[in-house]
């Protein structure tokens, strides 16, 4: 072989090398990437950028009736794992409310605490965040968007705002809503399973436009080569089969692996759709239940392995230190309202 064949057959397999190198390379497999352009972020700091599998944490509901300390041993339960980040499917404040000096106060006391997390918070708001026009305007000018995406890796999250309505229907949501709870309050007569809230279809399934509907689908579109996409909400959509936004996008979704995750019932459940699953989370520190055996204080924790996620839901009243107590003097807590009823 002459000089110049071997010359031209060594650049040949340096250039092969170079694009192996290049294509194995950390910095093409880590990646966050958004389109969220404002200075108002639904998050409270990026997530570090790193190669490979990851895990990361979800948490559910607080409010409806806050119980105390349950969030912030949560917190301390979620760092010992260090995930790579930290999501929520909404109901983060009590809210309900057009005061904004109240909103403010509620807000910056719930970020104070998420602050705590050593690893970034995703905001996703629920119908206790999400109320009335003034609060959708708060959020706005606080965190940004009410429903955004982001692709870590390679995975896709989709987090929708399942309080989507034309403001007219809000307020008659908000003004049938704030009359059943002064029903339940006994402030007014009248039951609250009578009250016109309480047969409003959006308090069970909430609803999405066709505007969030076109944004997702955007999304999915430019994103056909993800592993896995997680879809992330506050209500239940998917359990309305009159929502036609949501039919239209869960048709979209259904050509690609999918997991939806809910909260808002305050109760765990889980259903398979061909072979995607849909998860009603329980608890973080909301209202429970005594009746329900499924009304209990979790932290899901999902682990991507080659594209693959494992879900595991693990109950705060089982995750201990290494002294064998729950952080915070949590052993002093109620996990769970549920007491099975002993027959004599």
């Amino acid at each position: 072989m002459n000089a110049f064949r071997f010359s031209k057959l060594l650049f040949l397999t340096l250039l092969f090398i170079l694009a192996l190198a290049c294509k194995e390379s950390p910095d093409q497999k880590a990646s966050f990437s958004h389109d969220i352009e404002g200075l108002q972020k639904p998050w409270n700091k990026e997530p570090v950028k790193v190669e490979g599998d990851f895990s990361f944490a979800i948490i559910s509901d607080l409010t409806g009736g806050e119980r105390k300390r349950i969030f912030e041993v949560a917190v301390k339960q979620i760092n010992r794992f260090d995930p790579r980040f930290v999501l929520s499917v909404g109901d983060l404040i009590e809210g309900g409310t057009e005061d904004t000096l109240q909103l403010k106060k509620e807000w910056e006391y719930f970020d104070q605490r998420a602050d705590k997390l050593e690893k970034p918070f995703f905001h996703l708001g629920g119908n206790h965040d999400l109320t009335n026009p003034v609060m959708k305007q708060f959020w706005s000018s606080r965190y940004g968007p009410t429903y955004y995406h982001f692709v870590y890796n390679d995975v896709l999250f989709l987090m929708l705002d399942s309080e989507d309505y034309e403001e007219e229907r809000m307020l008659e949501i908000y003004e049938a809503r704030a009359k059943a709870l002064k029903m339940i309050s006994g402030e007014l007569e009248g039951e609250y399973t009578d009250s016109e809230y309480y047969h409003m279809e959006e308090r069970k399934t909430g609803s999405i436009g066709k505007q969030q509907r076109m944004y997702f689908e955007e999304a999915m579109k430019a994103n056909p080569q993800v592993s896995w996409t997680f879809v992330l909400m506050h209500k239940p959509l998917w359990k309305n089969k009159d929502l036609e936004e949501w039919s239209m996008l869960e048709e979209m979704l259904s050509k690609r692996k999918h997991t939806v995750i809910n909260g808002h019932y305050h109760s765990f459940s889980h259903e398979k759709k061909g072979e995607n699953s849909y998860i009603m989370l329980g608890t973080t520190g909301g209202a429970q239940d005594e009746e329900d055996p499924n009304s209990f204080d979790h932290i899901t924790w999902v682990k991507m392995n080659k594209g693959v996620p494992t879900l595991s839901h693990l109950r705060m009243d089982g995750i201990l230190n290494e002294e064998g107590n729950i952080p915070l003097h949590g052993d002093t807590l109620s996990f769970q309202a549920y007491k099975p009823h002993l027959t004599p």
